[in-house]
């Protein structure tokens, strides 16, 4: 009797097992079947919202399933980069990567974050690449970059800039353009690039290093002045606006780019289903042209292309970290 019922439970937990190794494929097959969440781990307004919301209502529209937008602002991306590491890995929870979140905050604060970029998720497609500009305030007294720069040089410490958190990439690309050019003003962190532009239009900061969509409406309205781009030739929205690499500083000319991530152990053929929906989305004429507007090109690049941007800029921001000993506090 034991021998048979011992026999009897092997068969039953075979059959278990093949359910759970049939299940995964099957899960895969039929998705999305219900809604999907993206965290954006910045505040809404932001240059990582705009592009975030541009794409994923296209690609809504091509996977039959609303992809519901989640703003998790803070610690330089951090906070929102955490709560999607620890989601589970079915395609039902998706987020936003960012040049903060992968490369940046690792890089200045490793100690603090409680997710690992290479390892806790699994890329699924660059969405877009956009310039980083250096903006003031309309009452700077400086017309051109030349004067910007010369101004501060002859005022060490009177003047702040903002950006859209501690240890994100818009406060490593002040604390670069303090290095290079050998100037002193001081870091006012916020909750994204939406309530620093803000500020920035307000006159509560006299300059903004920003990612140029959440930025472009304001510099076209003229409640803000472009001093210089980080982008490999000049905008044609901004023909007069130079590149830093034209001011003579090319190492400050690097862009940013906003991609999707899901979670380590989501299924392969989930990823490729993304894949492909996002692809097809970022060749819509109309999202084309929506993220053209704000000053982002589109990518659509490989899972494993875009895996090798992050390793990149991983690589690129702790260089510059441990070069400028910067320590953020």
């Amino acid at each position: 009797m034991v021998a048979k019922s011992l026999k009897k439970m092997g068969a039953l937990t075979l059959i278990a097992g093949s359910f759970s190794v049939l299940a995964l494929p099957a899960q895969a097959a039929g998705y999305p079947n219900h809604s999907i969440r993206v965290i954006v781990p910045f505040a809404p307004g932001g240059s990582t919202d705009i592009v975030a919301r541009i794409v994923s209502q296209r690609m809504s529209e091509i996977l039959g399933q609303p992809l519901v937008i989640e703003n998790k602002g803070g610690a330089g991306g951090a906070i929102g980069a955490t709560e999607a590491a620890r989601a589970k890995p079915d395609g039902y929870t998706l987020s936003i990567a960012t040049v903060s979140t992968m490369a940046v905050n690792p890089a200045c604060r490793p100690k603090d974050l409680t997710y690992k970029p290479l390892t806790d998720f699994m890329p699924v497609t660059n969405f877009a690449n956009v310039p980083n500009v250096i903006e003031v305030n309309p009452k700077f007294p400086a017309k051109n970059f030349k004067e910007f720069v010369a101004v501060l040089k002859k005022n060490p410490g009177k003047y702040s800039f903002g950006s859209s958190g501690t240890c994100g990439v818009l406060h490593l690309f002040g604390e670069a353009f303090k290095m290079a050019t050998g100037t002193q003003i001081v870091h006012v962190p916020y909750k994204g690039s939406g309530p620093a532009v803000t500020d920035a239009v307000g006159g509560q900061i006299e300059i903004l290093f920003d990612n140029m969509p959440s930025s472009m409406p304001q510099i076209q309205a003229g409640r803000l002045r472009a001093m210089a781009i980080a982008w490999p030739q000049r905008l044609s929205e901004l023909k007069d606006v130079p590149t830093l690499a034209e001011e003579g500083y090319p190492q400050l000319n690097q862009p940013a780019w906003y991609g999707l991530l899901a979670v380590k152990g989501t299924p392969p053929e989930i990823i490729d289903t993304l894949y492909k929906a996002a692809s097809k989305a970022l060749k819509d004429p109309k999202v084309v042209a929506a993220l053209q507007k704000q000053g982002a090109e589109p990518s659509g690049n490989t899972p494993a292309e875009f895996g090798k941007e992050i390793k990149e800029q991983y690589d690129w921001a702790h260089d510059v970290v441990a070069k400028g000993h910067i320590e953020m506090k």
